[in-house]
């Protein structure tokens, strides 16, 4: 299959897309889209979201006529997940070729303790009502408000990560999510043929999240290994990693729910 060279006029909802993974792909994808795209920047942090929106509107894209919104708001609350899809709803126009959402939002929880720890309901509720239940339900939000038609293409991207593979001792509540997050994606993917479905695990990143996990994680030997990637220069850049995702995305020939690790394109 040959590659495209560009993924069409897109609406693209990207959800983390204040800082790190999430405001990398937003900048790539921007370069990807036809004139005439739609971006819905969703994060927490509005004034991080506003200067992202800024830098977009200055690009190349969006001299085209790139239409960027953001959402500030709390994916774990449903009220942000409606607020995210009637942004889209209004972003979109009726000339949209492809819907594109990769959900990048999440967070490592409580890596400080270990598995036998966790006594409380409410704390481990609270940790996957925002990394599982709402991901679930924002995807599905979205595939509704845009049902399959003639001429529609819909991709959706979780973004993934080695933990929902491998078990990482005192990260229960990460694990526990990325491995049910790959797991709706493979359900979706048997459930709707129509659809892409990728989930991408982005390798170990340079972030603030790598930061949290060399100097938080209860288990001495992960604390040991992550802080020795980041001396010896082994962390990927966002940018690194983003370019095999937009890879992937163009080429288009991975197999709909499968999990595509960086190391492995």
């Amino acid at each position: 299959m040959q590659p495209s060279s560009d993924l069409g006029r897109a609406l693209c909802i990207i959800t983390g897309a204040s800082r790190g993974f999430g405001r990398t792909v937003a900048k790539e994808l921007s370069r990807l889209v036809k004139p005439g795209s739609a971006f819905v920047l969703v994060a927490r942090s509005e004034s991080d979201l506003r200067t992202l929106r800024a830098e977009l509107a200055e690009s190349d894209a969006g001299r085209a006529g790139l239409e960027v919104r953001y959402v500030a708001t709390d994916l774990g609350l449903a009220e942000g997940l409606e607020k995210v899809t009637k942004a889209a709803q209004e972003a979109a126009s009726d000339l949209i070729e492809h819907v594109l959402l990769v959900n990048n939002a999440g967070s490592l929880g409580d890596i400080s303790r270990f598995a036998k720890s966790f006594t409380e309901m409410a704390e481990v509720n609270s940790y996957l009502s925002f990394n599982v239940s709402s991901f679930l339900c924002l995807t599905v939000q979205i595939l509704q408000a845009f049902p399959q038609r003639p001429g529609l293409k819909r991709t959706v991207i979780n973004v993934s990560s080695l933990c929902a593979l491998k078990p990482f001792p005192s990260w229960v509540l990460y694990c526990s999510g990325k491995a049910a997050r790959d797991m709706i994606f493979r359900v979706l993917a048997e459930e709707e043929p129509d659809l892409r479905v990728l989930n991408y695990a982005p390798g170990p990143l340079d972030t603030d999240m790598q930061l949290e996990a060399r100097s938080k994680s209860a288990d001495a030997t992960l604390r040991k290994s992550f802080s020795e990637m980041f001396t010896q220069g082994q962390l990927l850049s966002c940018e690194e990693s983003c370019n095999k995702l937009m890879k992937l995305l163009m080429e288009d020939s991975y197999t709909s729910g499968a999990h595509v690790d960086f190391y492995d394109i």
